[in-house]
């Protein structure tokens, strides 16, 4: 491996970067009923709603308290309902609202927008291969989080 590499810091400020420019497309597009980090959540739900807590936490990286206290803002907004299975209620699962879904074309046009400025300039191939050396990344942390939570 390299002596000096600068990719921790550079993933920090990608996101830094990333989450202001995307509060203020969100903005620009006159979507004000959810912010960046709950658009991150819809985007789960949108792909595969009613799904539990648990699932939730591990599809958008969020922390379980992080993620409680941001669905319980999302619940007040009406975006969110959490749903108590009768089998078993100590498995909450989380289903979009129907104003929801009536969200996700405007959040596609600004992420569509969000793809563009980030990858302005790429070429298809170097796009594939930025994502999958992204990917090994998130492999090796996730390898080391489980390892560490004794998982």
């Amino acid at each position: 491996m390299t002596e000096k590499t600068d990719g921790g810091i550079l993933i920090t400020r990608i996101k830094q970067l990333q989450g202001r420019i995307f509060e203020k497309l969100l903005a620009q597009h006159g979507i004000s009923e959810f912010n960046g980090a709950q658009g991150r959540i819809l985007f789960v739900l949108w792909e595969e709603d009613g799904i539990p807590i648990s699932e939730l936490a591990r599809k958008t990286g969020l922390a379980k308290t992080t993620l409680t206290s941001m669905l319980d803002r999302m619940e007040q907004r009406e975006l969110i309902e959490r749903i108590y299975p009768p089998a078993d209620r100590r498995t909450v699962k989380i289903r979009l609202t129907e104003r929801a879904r009536g969200l996700q074309e405007h959040y596609e046009q600004v992420s569509d927008e969000m793809n563009q400025i980030f990858y302005k300039g790429f070429r298809d191939e170097e796009i594939c291969s930025l994502e999958t050396g992204l990917r090994k990344v998130l492999a090796n942390l996730t390898e080391k989080e489980d390892y560490t939570n004794g998982t």
